[in-house]
C-alpha cells in the first residue's frame, strides 16, 4: 500500500536477531536518537513506511526478502530494504562517506581522503534508495531524507517522483563554503539538496553556511532572513548568530524555493525522567557513590572519533592532576569512548592514543587503592548510563565539533535532582541551547583547565540555577518538538505546526 510518509535512513528501523533459528525483530533498545524519534511519527499518518540498506551476499537473490511489514509500539509500517553487498558498503559508507565527507563536514581537512573514493558506487546507492523511495510514496506523499550519506538521493528522487514534497535533514555540521568546496563533487551535492522542499539543520550557523555553499556556487535570488530565537543565543558559544535565513529563492528561472529549517534534535525527556527516577537507578548511583568513598566523579562519554576530542580532554586531565597534587585519589573520571569503528585506520589511531594517555595517567598517579582513569571502550547500557549521570559531580562533553550532541542533554535531564555540572565544548551545537554549561573552548589548554577547576569547585547554589536552566531547556525542546517542527516545514496540514524553531 501506497505510504503518506516515507523516511529514508541508512539504518533499519528495529534490531535484526536470531532467536531459535529464525530472525526476529526487535525495538531499538535506546529510547534515543535518530530512530525511535522518527517511528514515533508513524502514528501519525495512516501509512508510512521506511526505506534503509541491509547487508546482502548476493544483491540478485530472489530469495532476499526486500520489503517487511513490521508491527509494534510505534505502529504498523513497511520497511523497504536494499540489498548491499560488502564492497558496495565499504564504498559507499566507510570510505566515501567517512573518509570523505565526514572530516570535511566537521572541519578537518587534513583528514580528507579522496583518493579512495568511487564516486559511481556511491552515486548508484543513492539511486537505490530514491527508487526505493519512489516506489513506496503515494501520489503528493512526503518523503524525508536524513544524512549526508545519502546527499544525491533528493535530486533522484525529484526526477523520478516531481508530484511529492521532499524534507533532508543534515545531523551533522554544514561548514562554511571555503570548506565544503573541497569537495570534488559539490555541485553535483547542492544541485540534489536544492531539489528539496525543505533543507534541515539543527542550528542557525550551518544554515547559514548553508546558504553561503549554495551562493558559491548557483544563482540565488532572495534569502530573507529573521531573528533568532533568544533561546538559541549564546554568549559564550562560537556558533551562535543573531539571525537565521529562512528560505532560498532561486534565481534561475525556476520559481524554486527551498525551506530551510532550523531546530535541534532533543531527546527523550520523559523517558529518562522515568529511568532516573526509579528505586533501581537510584540503588545503582548510591552504589557508585560508595565505590568512590568520598572522591569526585567526572564523565565522559562519547565515540572514539577523532572529532570528539578524546585524547585533548585526558591530557587536561593530567594536567589538572599535576597542578593540584591534592586531587590526587579524590577525583576519579569515567572515560566512556565507544569504538565508532574498529575497521577504519583512523578511528583505530585515536582509540590507541587514548588508551596510551589514560595507561601514562593510571601510571603516573595511580596507587594500589585509587585508579584516576577508568576507560570503558564499550556500550553501557542506557539505564547504568543515567545511574552514572546522577552518581557524576561533572559531565565532561568537549568535542573538537559536533553537530549537536545529545549526552549533554541526557545529562541534564537525567539530573532530576537539580544538582550536577555541564562542562561543553562551544563547538557543539548543542552549546547555543545549553549555554547556561560551563562552555569552554577545547583548542585551548588556557579554557580547559579553567573549565575544570571551575566545575569542580562550584557552590551548589550556582550549581542548581544553572541546572535549572538546562532542564527547562531540554524538557522544551525535546525529540518530539524537533520532529513537529521539521515535519509542519514540509507539510504543515498533515503533521500540525509547531513554532521551536529558531
Amino acid at each position: 500500500m501506497a505510504s503518506d510518509l516515507v523516511i529514508v535512513y541508512h539504518r533499519q528501523p528495529y534490531e535484526e536477531v536470531e532467536e531459535n533459528g529464525k530472525i526476529v525483530f526487535r525495538e531499538n533498545k535506546s529510547p534515543n536518537g535518530i530512530v525511535p524519534t522518527l517511528k514515533s511519527f508513524f502514528g501519525a499518518v495512516d501509512n508510512a513506511a521506511w526505506v534503509a540498506w541491509k547487508l546482502a551476499e548476493d544483491t540478485a537473490n530472489p530469495g532476499f526478502e526486500r520489503v517487511v511489514e513490521i508491527e509494534d509500539s510505534f505502529g504498523s509500517y513497511t520497511v523497504s530494504r536494499l540489498p548491499l553487498t560488502e564492497a558496495q558498503v565499504k564504498s559507499f559508507y566507510h570510505v566515501t562517506s567517512k573518509e570523505a565527507f565526514w572530516p570535511i563536514l566537521h572541519g578537518f581537512k587534513e583528514k580528507y581522503n579522496y583518493d579512495p573514493v568511487d564516486w559511481p558506487t556511491f552515486r548508484e546507492v543513492n539511486w537505490a534508495f530514491a527508487e526505493a523511495a519512489a516506489a513506496e510514496a503515494a501520489k503528493g506523499a512526503s518523503v524525508w531524507v536524513h544524512d549526508y550519506n545519502l546527499w544525491l538521493v533528493p535530486g533522484y528522487l525529484r526526477q523520478l517522483r516531481p508530484d511529492v514534497r521532499i524534507s533532508f535533514f543534515h545531523h551533522t555540521p554544514f561548514p562554511s563554503a571555503d570548506m565544503f568546496n573541497v569537495l570534488p563533487w559539490r555541485g553535483e551535492i547542492i544541485d540534489s539538496l536544492l531539489a528539496c522542499d525543505v533543507v534541515g539543520f539543527h542550528i542557525p550557523r550551518y544554515a547559514a553556511n548553508f546558504v553561503s555553499v549554495v551562493r558559491s556556487l548557483r544563482d540565488v535570488g532572495h534569502v530573507p532572513r529573521i531573528k533568532v530565537d533568544p533561546d538559541f543565543i549564546s554568549e559564550g558559544s562560537a556558533l551562535s548568530d543573531r539571525t537565521v535565513p529562512t528560505e532560498i529563492h532561486m534565481d534561475d528561472g525556476s520559481n524554486h524555493v527551498v525551506r530551510l529549517g532550523t531546530t535541534p534534535v532533543g531527546v527523550n525527556t520523559r523517558y529518562i525522567n522515568e529511568v532516573a527516577g526509579n528505586d533501581k537507578t537510584a540503588e545503582r548511583a548510591r552504589g557508585i557513590k560508595t565505590e568512590l568513598g568520598g572522591a569526585q566523579l567526572i564523565l565522559s562519554v562519547g565515540r572514539t572519533d577523532y572529532t570528539k576530542g578524546g585524547a585533548d580532554q585526558l591530557l587536561a586531565f593530567e594536567r589538572l592532576l599535576d597542578r593540584k597534587p591534592e586531587l590526587v585519589g579524590n577525583l576519579r573520571l569515567l572515560h566512556v569512548s565507544v569504538s565508532a569503528n574498529r575497521n577504519m585506520v583512523a578511528y583505530r589511531d585515536i582509540q590507541e592514543e587514548i588508551e596510551q594517555i589514560a595507561g601514562r595517567i593510571n601510571g603516573r598517579f595511580g596507587t594500589f587503592t585509587s585508579t584516576p582513569v577508568t576507560l570503558i571502550s564499550r556500550a553501557i547500557p542506557f539505564e547504568t548510563l543515567v545511574a552514572y549521570y546522577r552518581a557524576a559531580d561533572v559531565a565532561w562533553i568537549t568535542p573538537l565539533a559536533d553537530g549537536m550532541n545529545l549526552v549533554a542533554k541526557e545529562f541534564a535531564a537525567s539530573r532530576t535532582d537539580g544538582d550536577g555540572v555541564l562542562i561543553l565544548s562551544e563547538f557543539a551545537g548543542a552549546a547555543i541551547e545549553l549555554s547556561s554549561a560551563v562552555l569552554t573552548n577545547p583548542y585551548s589548554n588556557r579554557s580547559m583547565d579553567h573549565a575544570i577547576e571551575l566545575a569542580l569547585s562550584m557552590p551548589e547554589e550556582e550549581r542548581r540555577t544553572r541546572m535549572s536552566e538546562l532542564r527547562r531547556m531540554v524538557d522544551i525542546y525535546d525529540t518530539k518538538a524537533w520532529a513537529r517542527a521539521q515535519l509542519a516545514l514540509l507539510s504543515p496540514r498533515d503533521f500540525g505546526h509547531n513554532d521551536t524553531a529558531a
